[in-house]
């Protein structure tokens, strides 16, 4: 018999438990930053009996400083253990392209020079020979960029969970599939669905709080809610706020692309 499921009206948080769920950041440390500050000082003021920063991945590619970004969390989680992190599919991507230099992958495509770049490697000769001609380039910055990236970095990317339950919540980088149990969604849908969840017109056993598809504004469903609002070119980011029964969204907003 199938999981009854929740509107996102209904949902609650654990009790006792503020949450802030934080979209994708990709390389913006300047608007991951400030957010911080704005969730702290929020905790500081109104002293909830607990609390949980969820972030739901991209930390790196496209912005200007995903060395940057991952420095923060990874001290942020040292910190207050209550900082969490869940891994999207450029965060793996920057993992893959370390093990294995491919010139057609994710990370060479789609932001990984911006991700180079705030290790201090260049690996920017002609993108659009990498498909073939500069494969020896691609190879040479690999070499750099493992040498540059601290082991830490490393371990902190190959540290993170894909997906995270917290009351009527459930956390992923991208969205699940439908009519498969939560707990046995697949790690390949978690950071790369997109159509066949988005377009789902049923309730799912838990709200899913997810990034990974960009929209303008914080797209709230009555089964899911988009808080990825493309925040390294838009200069804006965006965070769930969940508390008891009380729903808000907070922005974060800088300078755009």
């Amino acid at each position: 018999m199938a999981e009854p499921g929740i509107h996102f009206l209904d949902a609650q948080g654990p009790e006792g438990v503020r949450l802030y769920a934080i979209g994708d950041v990709h390389g913006r440390l300047d608007l991951l930053a400030a957010m911080h500050s704005q969730i702290m000082a929020e905790i500081e003021r109104d002293q909830p009996f607990d609390w949980r920063v969820i972030h739901l991945g991209d930390y790196v590619d496209r912005g200007p400083d995903s060395k940057g970004v991952i420095d923060f969390l990874i001290e942020a989680r040292k910190r207050d253990p209550r900082h969490l992190m869940l891994a999207g599919n450029h965060d793996i991507g920057f993992l893959d392209f370390l093990k294995t230099p491919a010139p057609d992958g994710l990370f060479v495509r789609f932001g990984g020079i911006q991700t180079a770049q705030s290790y201090g490697v260049a690996i920017t000769e002609g993108a659009s020979a990498w498909f073939g001609k500069a494969e020896a380039a691609v190879r040479k910055g690999h070499t750099a960029l493992v040498e540059a990236v601290p082991r830490s970095h490393v371990a902190f990317l190959r540290s993170l969970p894909f997906s995270l339950t917290l009351g009527d919540f459930f956390f992923c980088h991208a969205g699940i599939k439908p009519g498969v149990a939560l707990e046995r969604q697949s790690m390949q849908d978690l950071i790369w669905i997109r159509d066949v969840f988005h377009n789902h017109p049923g309730l799912f056993p838990k709200i899913i709080v997810h990034g990974h598809t960009p929209v303008a504004e914080a797209e709230v469903m009555a089964n899911r809610v988009n808080v990825d609002t493309l925040a390294w070119q838009s200069g804006i980011l965006t965070a769930l706020v969940v508390d008891g029964s009380d729903k808000r969204i907070l922005t974060m907003t800088g300078k755009g692309a």
